[in-house]
């Protein structure tokens, strides 16, 4: 379940809140695609259309809201060094638009949450603001706002031209270090941390401390010119980026934004990433590696404007703790009926390999090879369709392991080249794309 209440929108002038070994191998994929015949075959049919709908001019030529980015929130011990200082957010929305609101999270938080003042800015890319683009960011009329525990907290508008790619800054002054800290621990960006007071509006020589986590942030919309869909990736280690450089958007998630960006067309998407190192798909772990993706799928797929699509990559980590192949597939079922049910188009992956410590034992690789069999014949009878990442990395002459030039040095997470080719291995054509984009108008 979620951790903390869930809080309807308040859409009058006070804030919008959301709560938002090898004979051992072939038996194991022998019965669990036995399994897969009695619980695989009532699912909720197969792959939708793959032609896209039209939408009626009037709709394309409207201005719409859309998550140009997002990250999932994950609980960590709090700072108390964090009090009297502003927080500088770096991240990179993937849409272009006129205006923005911007999303705030104490979901794991025990008690308020109080922010004294926010701003927004086009940023150099590093703590520097771009001059005349700071605008202060409101809540309900406020400059400041508390966030109960468990909730989230969205602004109101805010006149800011934003451009796909270019960074933001959004800056928090927080009086306070709250006991919990609602963040993503494992940003591969850096941010920023002031010396005392508040510095919302302050240029980059208050800022002395980086850090390579996104805290209290959670979430941008931008207003775009017309409707542009978003897909969310989610997933564990290999889909938060980890293996690839700092700065540098190197994840999967990052090479198949650019992919269809460069595509263009109804091809463009806004890529929400949703991964959590560490995450499981059967386990929640408030400790280290954050809710489970059912668990989260109301905040982080429901809860993202504009999300049509959903692709999930996630199992080395339940594959690790010994979990059954047939619990596994179970929990891969039930997040597919999940989305179908929420009007989402989902895709599953097969599990990349590994032969590093406990993802490499031969009961996991047994029940890897168990998931992906079933992924790969039974897959598509829950999902829209099924990318097979495992195929795509794994060496040829030992393909329980990942290619040399994709393995980022542990054995268990990818490369650069390694995230490329996941990304390649996402057939687009599948996904539900934006119909309002066409190449003649974008």
């Amino acid at each position: 379940m979620w951790f903390g209440r869930r809080l309807l929108a308040l859409r009058g002038p006070g804030p919008r809140w959301n709560r938002h070994a090898p004979s051992g191998l072939a038996i194991a994929v022998a019965v669990v695609l036995a399994v897969g015949l009695t619980v695989g075959t009532t699912g909720a049919g197969g792959a939708a259309a793959d032609v896209r709908p039209l939408r009626p001019q009037d709709a394309c030529s409207s201005p719409t809201w859309v998550t140009a980015w997002q990250t999932a929130a994950q609980p960590a011990p709090g700072n108390p060094g964090l009090a009297g200082t502003t927080l500088r957010m770096i991240v990179r929305p993937q849409v272009s638009g006129s205006e923005a609101r911007i999303r705030l999270s104490n979901a794991y938080g025990a008690v308020p949450l109080t922010v004294g003042a926010v701003s927004a800015a086009r940023s150099d890319g590093r703590a520097g603001l771009l001059p005349g683009s700071v605008e202060p960011v409101a809540f309900g009329g406020k400059t400041s706002v508390v966030i109960p525990p468990g909730a989230e907290v969205e602004s109101d508008q805010v006149p800011l031209e934003v451009e796909a790619g270019d960074p933001l800054a959004v800056s928090m002054f927080l009086p306070a270090a709250p006991p919990v800290m609602t963040q993503h621990s494992v940003a591969l960006q850096t941010s920023y941390i002031s010396r005392k007071g508040d510095w919302t509006f302050g240029d980059a020589s208050a800022f002395p401390t980086r850090i390579l986590s996104w805290l209290v942030l959670t979430g941008v919309d931008v207003l775009a010119p017309r409707p542009v869909n978003a897909v969310v990736a989610m997933g564990d280690s290999i889909t938060d980026g980890v293996g690839s450089a700092p700065d540098l958007d190197e994840r999967w998630p990052d090479a198949l934004s650019a992919g269809l960006a460069t595509a263009g067309g109804t091809n463009v998407m806004s890529v929400l990433n949703a991964g959590i190192a560490r995450n499981r798909l059967l386990n929640d772990d408030t400790v280290g590696g954050g809710d489970s993706p059912l668990t989260r799928f109301e905040r982080d797929v429901e809860g993202a404007t504009g999300a049509t699509d959903v692709v999930l990559h996630i199992g080395t980590n339940d594959v690790a703790a010994r979990r059954p192949a047939a619990e596994i597939i179970k929990g891969l079922q039930k997040f597919a009926e999940r989305a179908r049910n929420a009007g989402k188009r989902v895709y599953l992956t097969t599990i990349t390999p590994s032969g590093a410590g406990a993802h490499g034992t031969a009961s996991a690789v047994a029940n890897r090879a168990a998931v992906n069999a079933w992924v790969r014949v039974h897959g598509r009878e829950y999902a829209d369709g099924v990318f097979d990442f495992a195929a795509t990395v794994a060496d040829p002459a030992r393909p329980t392991r990942l290619a040399p030039e994709f393995d980022a040095g542990d054995g268990l997470h990818l490369s650069p080249a390694g995230y490329r080719a996941l990304a390649e291995s996402v057939d687009r054509d599948l996904l539900t794309g934006s119909p309002c984009l066409t190449p003649d108008r974008d």
